[in-house]
């Protein structure tokens, strides 16, 4: 793996806790209430989709598993869909996409 993959992957990882910590212990309905929050996490998304842009085609290419495009679109969802986003989506994504993304991530950063 290049080192800047590593770093990349490690930067990834440090965005989804940010976001989980962001988050909290939240209900849906009251993320959906609190703006700063919902901001901090749409924020998180973008940086997560935008590091995942800069990984190498080699290291997606190895592993053809993770939904390195789906991180990607996310992205551009959040960023230039912000105003029409269902924010239901998003923490939807915070809770169950992206623990999965980063235990597979962990994997990753653990074989290598």
């Amino acid at each position: 793996m290049q080192r800047r993959d590593k770093i990349v992957l490690q930067k990834i990882c440090r965005e989804i806790d940010l976001a989980k910590e962001f988050l909290g212990n939240m209900s849906r309905e009251e993320f959906l209430e609190d703006e700063k929050t919902k901001h901090s996490v749409g924020m998180a998304a973008i940086n997560i989709g935008e590091l995942t842009k800069n990984l190498s085609q080699e290291l997606r290419q190895n592993y053809p598993e993770i939904s390195w495009k789906k991180a990607a679109g996310f992205r551009d969802v959040v960023a230039h869909k912000y105003e029409t986003l269902e924010m239901k989506d998003v923490y939807k994504t915070i809770k169950e996409d992206f623990p999965e993304l980063k235990s597979q991530i962990e994997k990753i950063l653990e074989t290598e």
